[in-house]
């Protein structure tokens, strides 16, 4: 079975064929380095990642790039405020802080490590082709030392956003990188600046620096020389930036820019946007610091559908921290299974089949995760029956599994430190209730044998005045 994504631009389900069979080039809009992302952002991140792990899984080759944007409005408030007479070498310790802080948090959550990861700043002069390029071909203009894009020109401007263009201003301009949604407004290419400032670039068109839109298209083309398969980003970018990005990549080449926009929905908080505007955000590292895992974090993210709105909620993230003790509890009783016992008669390989078709259905996630507990409850029903033994091919095979699973999930890696956290499994619990009710009756060394397998299985006893529990040792 072929994947099947929504097309934002055509509204539909589609099926994916890459322009190049067998590889897969993705472009993923990534974080502007001014300060530290948040987790609103990061469930974009996530949601790219799982894009990659599902094309990888089907046995595509995946090409990808992420950008750092390091230079627009934002960036270069944040090192004029550290340095009031900040140049391009201030701007870029500036940005380096939060891009290295970016890769840190990329790595707490086990986000795969992309082909590509293009700095703006070291594409300037791929920014200058394509505004050579518009402007010879009659859509770009100078105003006042500044290079616009001139939408009145694209007669297909709004393909994208499907906005309506019967409000167009001809003539009338935004010289900022952001702006109000649903304003359409000629936007600009290349920001002319004063002779004094430092944070600026010598060039044809005079002392200025790139607009935002303009980077995203550079980089493509750059890494691409072409167009590309999949565009990602969050919603809150198909208008104005993803828009502008089609027209002026395709006015300035002539040819279609990108097969497929995919966009992943907002984060909300009490049923607001998570953004830094509202105030109402949490870093990933300020949810460390309160002792959230980072596991859990990356399932609450993962676990929805990428196009439904997910609202955070620390409760929400108990549940993601419960169902993920599920599977690596599972998977860690399957590792310490004992070689004997029968063929348990799993149905091993249908498992693996429904968890990529249901990947494949525009990555229902939510719909791939209950397979994959419909496998947990059944192998955890099999090991109570074997009493936690299996032949030496179906362990095996269960690990496949589970590490079949966990080439999308990317929870496994956790274990290590999530072990001691993890749910007791059920017949450890039943063992220690026997060896208390042993113990009641004064029967010593049944008590004692009990105690011994319930350490065999690594587990110890912890007696307080509440009663005894078991702890992973």
């Amino acid at each position: 079975m072929p994947f099947h994504f929504y097309n934002t631009q055509t509204r539909q389900y589609e099926e994916f064929k890459p322009l190049q069979e067998g590889l897969v080039r993705i472009y993923s809009c990534g974080p502007t380095v001014y300060d530290y992302a948040h987790i609103g952002n990061f469930r974009s991140y996530v949601f790219t990642d799982l894009l990659r792990r599902c094309l990888k899984l089907a046995g595509y080759q995946v090409e990808q790039a992420l950008n750092l944007t390091d230079v627009d409005d934002k960036t270069i408030r944040g090192a004029l405020a550290r340095q009031a007479d900040a140049g391009l070498k201030e701007l870029r310790a500036h940005t380096d802080i939060f891009t290295n802080a970016f890769f840190e948090d990329l790595q707490a959550l086990n986000i795969e490590t992309f082909e590509h990861y293009p700095r703006a700043t070291e594409h300037i002069p791929a920014m200058l082709e394509i505004i050579d390029r518009l402007t010879e071909k009659g859509y770009a203009y100078e105003q006042d030392g500044s290079i616009y894009f001139s939408i009145a020109k694209d007669k297909s401007y709004g393909k994208l956003s499907h906005i309506d263009l019967s409000n167009v201003k001809s003539g009338t301009r935004y010289r900022t990188d952001e702006y109000d949604k649903e304003d359409i407004r000629d936007f600009v290419l290349w920001k002319a600046e004063p002779p004094q400032s430092k944070m600026a670039w010598d060039t044809s068109y005079g002392h200025g620096r790139p607009g935002w839109h303009i980077e995203c298209s550079a980089m493509i083309r750059k890494i691409f020389n072409g167009p590309i398969d999949i565009h990602t980003g969050g919603v809150d970018l198909i208008f104005p930036h993803h828009e502008n990005e089609i027209a002026q990549s395709e006015c300035a080449y002539e040819e279609k820019f990108v097969a497929i926009w995919m966009h992943c929905e907002h984060l909300l908080v009490d049923g607001r946007k998570m953004s830094k505007s509202e105030g109402n955000f949490f870093t990933l590292r300020d949810l460390l610091k309160q002792g959230h895992h980072p596991a859990a974090i990356r399932y609450f993210l993962l676990a929805s559908h990428y196009r439904q709105k997910l609202n955070f909620t620390f409760e929400g993230l108990e549940q993601a921290l419960h169902s993920l003790k599920r599977i690596i509890t599972a998977w860690l009783r399957v590792k310490s299974c004992a070689i004997g016992g029968s063929d348990i008669q799993l149905p091993l390989r249908r498992w693996r089949e429904d968890f990529l078709t249901q990947l494949q259905d525009d990555l229902n996630m939510p719909r791939a995760l209950a397979v994959v507990f419909d496998a947990v409850k059944e192998i955890n029903s099999a090991l109570d029956r074997q009493q936690d033994k299996l032949t030496d091919s179906d362990k095996k095979e269960v690990l496949s599994l589970f590490d079949y699973f966990d080439r999308v999930l990317g929870i496994l890696r956790y274990s290590g430190d999530f072990a001691a956290i993890a749910e007791v499994p059920p017949h450890l619990s039943d063992l220690l209730a026997a060896r208390n009710a042993a113990r009641a009756a004064k029967n010593w060394v049944e008590a004692d044998r009990l105690r011994d397998k319930i350490t065999a299985a690594g587990y110890k006893i912890v007696d307080t005045k509440e009663g005894t529990r078991l702890e992973k040792i």
